[in-house]
């Protein structure tokens, strides 16, 4: 029976949707491989085990694109797709559930009630939604998420369930230098042991050709056209164009003890107004958490800047500092260019060292360099 994953792969190239690049052949071959062993089954009809693929390689390598395809035909009716912090947010709030909880609230949730360790319980709750999790962008920089992430899968893989991941990261490289490392280790041995590891290390960073192709910074002046009409279909369709066919969920970053949420996230990517990131209370540690979080912000609705603003103009500049510092891209729609958003009034002044940080992040040089690595 032919692939529906490589003849996905091969009409997109037919049709100019995707560019072939030899770096991908071999990931197309695992995600087939994989494909058909998930639609065999053993003795009596039963699910046979089956080794699963982890994925990585630098950034803009078409790690996601090529996930997309593979879920889309994958031929397992009980799959989920979702990015690893989104997965691992879920985990913790079903561990925080079940400690939390009574027996009525463990039973309506669980099915079950009885044992004080969560692990076992939220496995058989996640096992029993889906056979095939397909995890994207996975990475380790959290100590509850490391010394969880081992006894969690291994609960996992006893149920027979597959994991299909893409990271940016060799597995041998994950949460490397972190406190208690050795205590994560099995976790490393246990993704060897039990998926097809297969590296995506093209020269070429597709990514960052969609954004050359287009712009970073829309505002009337830059914008052939003019026009707030003209200008929203650009910065509409660089968004479609990156996003592909991931899924929009929201994104809980636990910042000193609070929920700071962003509702549309799609891996990697980031999507907010200005009025949700600089006129509410946010500060430094919550613009820091974003900018390490994601490797892309679209920042619509920036708008001129005067006194009358003054809080949110300093967020601004806050946020841009830690974009800028993580080397995070921004794609803004904005209401004039970087020089004249706050041309006069108190603060105009200090916004020139933030007027020339946007700009050189607007820039091909850039762009090229603010690659994250995690």
């Amino acid at each position: 029976m032919p692939s529906h994953i490589a003849r996905a792969y091969a009409d997109r190239l037919k049709s100019g949707l995707l560019t072939a690049d030899p770096a991908q052949q071999s990931a197309i071959a695992a995600l087939t491989r994989l494909e058909k062993d998930l639609g065999k089954r053993g003795f009596f009809g039963g699910l046979p085990e089956v080794r699963g693929l982890y994925l990585w390689g630098p950034p803009g390598r078409g790690k996601s694109i090529l996930m997309d395809l593979f879920f889309a035909n994958a031929p397992e009716p009980r799959k989920t797709r979702a990015h690893f912090h989104a997965f691992m947010a879920r985990v913790h709030d079903l561990i925080r559930q079940w400690r939390t909880g009574d027996q009525k609230a463990r039973q309506a949730v669980f099915g079950t009630h009885r044992g004080d360790d969560p692990i076992d319980p939220v496995a058989a709750l996640i096992a029993s939604e889906a056979r095939l999790l397909c995890f994207d962008e996975l990475q380790v920089t959290d100590i509850a998420d490391a010394m969880i992430l081992g006894r969690l899968f291994d609960a996992l893989f006893e149920r027979k369930v597959v994991v299909c991941i893409t990271s940016n990261r060799a597995p041998d490289q994950l949460y490397k230098d972190g406190i208690n490392r050795p205590l994560f280790v099995p976790f490393i041995e246990r993704v060897r042991e039990r998926c097809q590891v297969v590296a995506l290390s093209g020269a070429r960073d597709w990514r960052l050709d969609r954004i050359r192709a287009s712009r970073v910074w829309y505002d009337p002046g830059r914008q052939p056209g003019g026009g707030a009409g003209a200008r929203g279909e650009g910065f509409e369709q660089l968004w479609i164009d990156l996003k592909g066919d991931m899924p929009e969920c929201p994104a809980h970053l636990a910042v000193l003890g609070r929920d700071v949420v962003i509702p549309r996230t799609a891996g990697g990517l980031a999507r907010a107004t200005f009025a949700e990131l600089c006129e509410q209370p946010l500060g430094p540690q919550d613009y820091l958490a974003i900018a390490g979080r994601f490797h892309t912000l679209f920042l619509d609705g920036v708008p001129l800047l005067t006194p009358d603003n003054r809080q949110a103009a300093r967020r601004f500049v806050t946020l841009i500092d830690a974009l800028y510092e993580a080397k995070t891209r921004l794609v803004a729609m904005a209401a004039g260019a970087p020089e004249g958003l706050y041309p006069t009034g108190d603060g105009a002044f200090e916004f020139e060292r933030t007027v020339s940080r946007l700009n050189e992040m607007s820039s091909q040089s850039w762009l090229e360099r603010a690659e994250h690595t995690d």
